[in-house]
């Protein structure tokens, strides 16, 4: 038997319009907001060193307006910027009255299971300098493929850990569909971004992110329904 706790998350949607190149600075604007009173989980950092496990407070761009996902101890520490209420942020050159929207919290299991799912994953970074140079060297697109498989995986199982999930099942991920690369900048470095459909047998929540920059918007999943299929086959 699977190991299967319910994962908690809340996801804050807020009416003001951001782009994707400006949620640092939506993280930023939050962490003035809350100064003091900060968490780790709202930044990663303590005390100058970073915290590297999977990150439970999340800042995306969803249908365009700034999000925030929070996950298991990330629902509980919110509460720390939803007693500001509406607060004003720098965005930019810009000063906006942030305004919560939609507020949406469940629980969600996360798991392995005998049939797949599609998803959409977006401006996901799987390459860093040592992998980056081995996937320059494979010639044939099946090859690429099956090593970004390799490594979509391990954010899968990485994602598992940092949210206490152990998979007893061997998880599997076939991208179906890959777009061209393009350069993305996290922390002022250049890396490689991929949008690309997969499918995989774990039941992966909407907007989590996967490997890196997934606190700032890079690798969020989403599922592909099947009234989004039925509606492109007509």
């Amino acid at each position: 038997m699977q190991n299967l706790p319910k994962v908690k998350c809340l996801i804050l949607r807020y009416k003001n319009k951001i782009s994707h190149h400006e949620l640092p600075f939506l993280r930023g604007a939050i962490n003035e907001v809350l100064k003091d009173n900060s968490h780790v989980l709202f930044h990663n950092h303590d005390e100058g060193t970073f915290r590297y496990a999977y990150p439970l407070i999340q800042y995306k761009r969803i249908n365009g307006q700034a999000s925030i996902v929070c996950i298991n101890e990330g629902t509980d520490v919110i509460g720390l910027l939803m007693m500001h209420g509406d607060f004003m942020a720098r965005i930019g050159n810009r000063e906006e009255a942030m305004e919560v929207s939609h507020a949406r919290a469940n629980q969600i299991l996360i798991q392995t299971w005998n049939s797949s799912f599609t998803y959409y994953l977006r401006k996901w970074l799987p390459l860093n300098q040592e992998n980056y140079d081995e996937y320059l060297k494979l010639e044939g697109i099946a090859e690429r493929c099956s090593f970004l498989e390799k490594i979509l995986i391990g954010n899968i199982l990485s994602m598992g850990k940092g949210l206490n999930i152990h998979f007893d099942n061997e998880i599997s991920c076939k991208i179906t569909q890959l777009s061209d690369s393009r350069l993305m900048k996290l922390k002022n470095i250049k890396l490689m971004s991929f949008d690309l459909e997969f499918k995989s047998n774990v039941s992966l929540p909407d907007y989590f992110g996967l490997g890196k920059g997934s606190s700032l918007g890079f690798g969020m999943v989403a599922r592909k329904r099947d009234e989004e299929r039925k509606t492109k086959n007509e």
